[in-house]
């Protein structure tokens, strides 16, 4: 027994019917008429597409303008385009972004004798830069960063701990204790 799975029919029971189609058809021909008035300058190519159990479109494109489109901005899909004057510098990151506090990319190298730390601190003055460490974790904190790291192991001396801070990377430097050699001789009964 073969099953047959009707596409039309599902998209009818989500409200994609042919009202909704027609109504994206209207949007993009506007589109389209701008794009070929000049009013909206660039490349763009609007493909539909329209198969037994496929229906829609792909819209490819890019703004040589110095304005932008804001389609469906408001929230009602079928409202008329709106233009909105391109922002002097769209790139430019929020400024809340700016304030963010970020993990710092970090490498942890245990060796025979210590136990090396390296963190990318960029745009960081060695001032603003505090370094906490407990035995097991190091905790580093700077105005636009901030990671605790466990170390990987907890045989560290924290009395002897050295850093340096060079064009944007903080070394951490910790000794591991010397191996204390607590052996007792066990009796066997």
């Amino acid at each position: 027994m073969t099953a047959f799975f009707d596409f039309d029919e599902m998209l009818r029971n989500f409200g994609f019917d042919n009202e909704f189609m027609k109504n994206m058809q209207i949007q993009f021909d506007e589109i389209d008429k701008m794009i070929k008035n000049g009013k909206l300058k660039g490349k763009w190519d609007i493909k539909t597409i329209d198969e037994p159990g496929r229906k829609g479109y792909v819209i490819q494109g890019r703004f040589w303008s110095d304005q932008l489109i804001e389609p469906f901005h408001s929230g009602e899909p079928f409202k008329p385009l709106r233009r909105r004057p391109m922002p002097k510098r769209p790139f430019k990151l929020p400024e809340a972004a700016l304030k963010e506090i970020r993990e710092p990319l970090t490498d942890v190298f245990e060796e025979d004798k210590t136990v090396k730390i390296y963190l990318e601190l960029p745009g960081e003055e060695k001032d603003d830069i505090q370094l906490n460490v407990t035995e097991g974790k190091v905790e580093v904190k700077a105005k636009k960063f901030y990671k605790t790291i466990n170390t990987p192991t907890r045989n560290i001396n924290i009395e002897n701990i050295s850093s340096k801070y060079k064009n944007g990377v903080l070394e951490i430097t910790i000794p591991k204790k010397s191996p204390e050699k607590d052996t007792r001789k066990i009796n066997i009964d």
